[in-house]
């Protein structure tokens, strides 16, 4: 649905398409709710497509005492683990120890310990030196006492979003992208009345109205809404990550370990067919409209921390594919160092217009809840918050026919898409019922995307309904003649509009996800640098 073909009266106007945008939607829709959501850009364009792809309680919240926190998201993982099989999955990882690391075998058995009372089962055990190495090959033998095997859980953030907008639209609702609020409206008292929108691209502007007014733009919120308090305030905080082949680093689980140069807590683990590591945490300057990239320094810290860790492997940025980087919507009341920043989340109110802000993925649905219990007063009396029902409607448990796919593919889709996995794989053709190289992604699944989910541009496509753009080389590059074929009849792109796509994919995939070129040189160079710290530290 087009700007100028939109209802102009609505019991909820919800301003931003990422997690928690997505997560209050259906919420909304959920109490009854006549809600739209309105996203500046593609859904999940920022954070919400960029994160860690962890679904987790977070062990260093115990470490700094926030338990209350860690419950919350321990709850929530525990309850998106049961309702979205195939979209949010569980995921071991290794804890490794070594004789001289700061956080030996005592304090790490503690924080795991707390880790499993809080999700209310036990789910870590402690192995000796040979089991480590069993579980990861390639890993440092040197000082290697022995290690922590625990389970958490990993999700495509992307999807999780889209999902939650996509069943939100069948029940009702309508979000639109690339739609940007340029005001809110208020009366003559100050109280807000609606919001006048534009369309980024056409420029087309339009006027809604509403009592009820919930600003979900994550590190955009003081943009609409100024903190109330005059010492918090939004901390962009950039989080970057390296891809690679499952090939040049194989893993079958996750590793987690505290990186040599500064101690933080840094992940690898397999993902859709590759292997994700991340993440940083430094402050980002930059123009927040502007998508985000590794820096060389990132990277260089990065691959210097795998480096320690699988020295067997020779690892260098060559054997990356892809790189991403996210914007945490973080609440600061001071210069803390960016990784002792909480995650918490605030709800602040100003006459109709709610906003929420910071927060977890994890934790989407607890922000949802705190967002609508604050905007309650403007809402309609009738409309209650149902916090014990499912995220997710039920769908099917296998498929009727199973067109020759796996029961675990058919787990995937129906994670992905629900019930509406059926009415992709119906309509496929034959040959694209196969995986595209180097992914779990089904050719099957672009043409049904394109056809159904707001595509704008082709990389709505390849970067947030699917994944291509950063699991295989080059951004898809060599693929992009098939997905051209394939998704022909559901755009309405002209030769020379796909033409431009492509180039325009290209350029921005080469400017912002690819990896960092750094000369044999200065590689040298940064590992003795960083060789010398981490004997320092």
């Amino acid at each position: 649905m087009r700007l100028n073909e939109t209802p102009t009266v609505w019991d909820l106007i919800i301003i931003g398409g990422g997690i928690t945008g997505a997560g209050i939607l259906r919420e909304a829709i959920r109490m009854g709710l006549k809600a739209i959501l309105f996203e500046q850009k593609d859904f999940a364009w920022g954070t919400s497509s960029r994160s860690s792809k962890m679904v987790h309680g977070g062990l260093r919240y115990i470490r700094e005492g926030r338990l209350l926190l860690t419950k919350k998201s321990v709850e929530e993982r525990e309850h998106l683990l049961r309702q979205a099989p195939g979209l949010v999955n569980p995921l071991g990882f290794v804890l490794p120890v070594y004789a001289d690391q700061k956080f030996g075998k005592r304090s790490l058995k503690i924080g795991l310990s707390l880790y499993d009372a809080l999700a209310g089962k036990r789910q870590h055990a402690y192995h000796g030196p040979d089991k480590i190495m069993e579980m990861l090959p390639h890993i440092k033998q040197e000082g290697l006492a022995g290690g922590f095997h625990f389970f958490d859980a990993q999700v495509d953030d992307a999807r999780l979003v889209l999902r939650l907008i996509d069943e939100s639209v069948a029940c009702g609702a309508i979000a639109l992208n690339y739609t940007s609020v340029t005001d809110i409206t208020r009366n003559a008292q100050g109280t807000a009345t609606g919001v006048v929108v534009q369309d980024t691209e056409t420029k087309e502007t339009k006027t809604f109205q509403s009592s009820a007014i919930i600003n979900a733009t994550g590190s955009w919120a003081e943009k609409l809404h100024p903190s109330p308090k005059p010492h918090l305030h939004l901390r962009p905080l950039r989080g970057s990550h390296l891809v690679f082949s499952a090939d040049a680093l194989p893993l079958k689980q996750g590793f987690s370990f505290m990186h040599p140069a500064d101690n933080r807590g840094i992940s690898i683990f397999p993902w859709e067919g590759a292997v994700v590591m991340g993440t940083t945490d430094l402050d980002h300057e930059g123009d927040l409209s502007i998508e985000p990239r590794i820096t060389k320094p990132e990277a260089l810290y990065l691959i210097n921390g795998a480096r320690f860790f699988f020295p067997s492997l020779n690892l260098t940025l060559k054997h990356c594919i892809s790189t991403f980087a996210g914007i945490r919507p973080v609440l600061s009341e001071g210069k803390r160092p960016p990784s002792k920043e909480s995650r918490e989340h605030v709800v602040w109110r100003d006459r109709g217009l709610v906003t929420v802000t910071g927060g977890k993925l994890t934790t989407f649905r607890r922000l949802a809840w705190d967002a609508l219990k604050c905007a309650r007063r403007y809402l309609p009396p009738e409309s209650n918050i149902n916090r014990k029902a499912p995220i997710f409607a039920a769908g099917p448990l296998e498929p009727e026919i199973d067109h020759g796919l796996s029961a675990e593919t058919w787990r995937r889709l129906y994670g992905r898409y629900g019930a509406a996995a059926d009415t992709m794989i119906a309509a496929a053709e034959k040959q694209d019922l196969s995986s595209i190289p180097g992914t779990h992604t089904l050719w099957a699944e672009l043409p049904y995307l394109a056809r159904h989910e707001n595509i704008r541009h082709l990389g709505d496509l390849l970067l947030r309904r699917v994944r291509i753009g950063l699991l295989v080389p080059q951004g898809g590059k060599a693929l992009l003649h098939r997905i051209r074929n394939i998704c022909n009849n559901s755009l309405a792109w002209d030769d020379s509009r796909w033409d431009l796509e492509i180039q325009t994919y290209l350029d921005q995939w080469r400017h912002f996800h690819a990896v960092p070129q750094v000369d044999p040189e200065t590689m040298i160079q940064s590992t003795h640098e960083f060789q010398s710290l981490e004997k320092a530290s």
